[in-house]
């Protein structure tokens, strides 16, 4: 009989919670409404998106008025920086951002390179950490966006958000974070952060899958042009029709993730530490990374061994050789490269990431699990190779 699954993939996607589940139903039960609408139903739909938004809120430490509903983290990013560095036009065609970026940002600079804005991609030390120094020095007069990721999502780093915040404050450059993978697992108090514009998403904190927020920070100067259009929601900024039952859902998921957040990063240090220990002796195992990172995700690289093999040989564990959105193609992780990491490195590499339902042994069993299929693969080598 098949061993059955584990679940090691929590930086891709996480399972809703049932709080989540139970309230998303309970909204779709009650209320059909458009919240656009003016009568009695559109008005409880109205509500429930408010109390939604103050949930969110609560858990930012910002004011409600300052979030924009969207579909996750993908659409957030591009309304920001796409959004925020048009609207910035004037001030200068320089904007800046990290090669270890997710494809939602990378991507969105790309385009705006080729309709004429100049990028600069600062590099990250080996460690995948930012120095405020590197960060200072790619600004320039007509510097007018920068957007630097919180967490990464494939080496759990965690850039100094605060000290590249204030240096974006000194040169008036607007500052946009992607923080998908920070947001719900790290208690982020962003009213006291000099960051302008925050992406998040709902399914990496136990939320659904489809919804997301862009923060807005109310402040002079800090705004962002619309990249859809066809109705007057959310002040013409994010116009189509608000998921009621979504919204509540993700309301919902951040009310829990409050009370939460210790408990939560306490449980994943432990995890985290066992599974480690349990692998870093293995001949050729480096981490990558910053060990001090996020302690949901450890990324590991392995001498002699080819990635997509150790992902087949590591089954029944559900785990990731880079970042979900670039899991199809057979190209080494683009992150890693960034960080100095060879072609061959990289292609090794595999991201544990667990959860809050992960539990002890599961963890036990990854790292018995990766012992045994390096072994295998390393005695399956010289045979190949004949």
């Amino acid at each position: 009989m098949a061993d059955p699954m584990i679940y090691l993939d929590y930086a891709a996607s996480t399972p809703v919670d049932s709080r989540v589940l139970d309230r998303m139903r309970e909204v779709a039960e009650m209320n059909c409404a458009n919240p656009s609408s003016t009568h009695a139903a559109g008005r409880e739909a109205q509500a429930i998106i408010a109390h939604a938004a103050a949930q969110l809120a609560g858990l930012l430490n910002v004011d409600p008025g300052t979030l924009v509903w969207t579909s996750g983290a993908t659409e957030s990013d591009n309304l920001a920086i796409a959004g925020g560095a048009r609207y910035r036009a004037h001030r200068g065609k320089h904007i800046v951002t990290m090669k270890t970026e997710h494809k939602a940002v990378t991507d969105v600079f790309e385009t705006l390179a080729r309709d004429g804005f100049d990028v600069t991609w600062v590099e990250a030390q080996p460690d995948g950490r930012l120095s405020p120094e590197t960060f200072a020095a790619a600004l320039r007069e007509d510097t007018q966006f920068a957007s630097i990721m919180f967490v990464n999502n494939e080496t759990g780093v965690i850039q100094d958000i605060e000290a590249l915040g204030l240096i974006c404050r000194e040169h008036d450059v607007l500052f946009h974070v992607d923080g998908a993978q920070a947001v719900g697992k790290l208690p982020i108090e962003l009213g006291r952060l000099p960051v302008d514009l925050l992406s998040l998403t709902g399914h990496k904190f136990y939320g659904p899958k489809g919804i997301g927020a862009l923060y807005i920070a109310d402040r002079p100067g800090c705004h962002v042009e619309p990249i859809l259009f066809g109705g007057g929601q959310q002040r013409r900024l994010r116009p189509g029709t608000l998921p009621t039952d979504l919204i509540a859902g993700l309301g919902m998921t951040a009310e829990v993730a409050a009370a939460s957040i210790e408990a939560d990063l306490e449980h994943l240090r432990r995890l985290r530490q066992i599974l480690w220990e349990g692998i870093r002796d293995i001949e050729g195992v480096v981490l990558n990374g910053d060990p001090g990172g996020f302690p949901g995700i450890l990324n590991v690289s392995v001498e002699d061994i080819e990635g997509e093999s150790l992902l087949l040989a590591l089954e029944p564990l559900l785990v990731a050789t880079g970042s979900a959105c670039n899991s199809k193609t057979q190209e080494p992780s683009y992150v890693l490269r960034a960080l100095g990491l060879s072609d061959k490195q990289a292609q090794s590499a595999i991201r544990f990431s667990v959860g809050r339902p992960t539990t002890r042994d599961e963890v036990e069993f990854a790292a018995g699990h990766y012992r045994n299929a390096v072994a295998r693969l390393r005695e399956l080598a010289p045979m190949a190779a004949g």
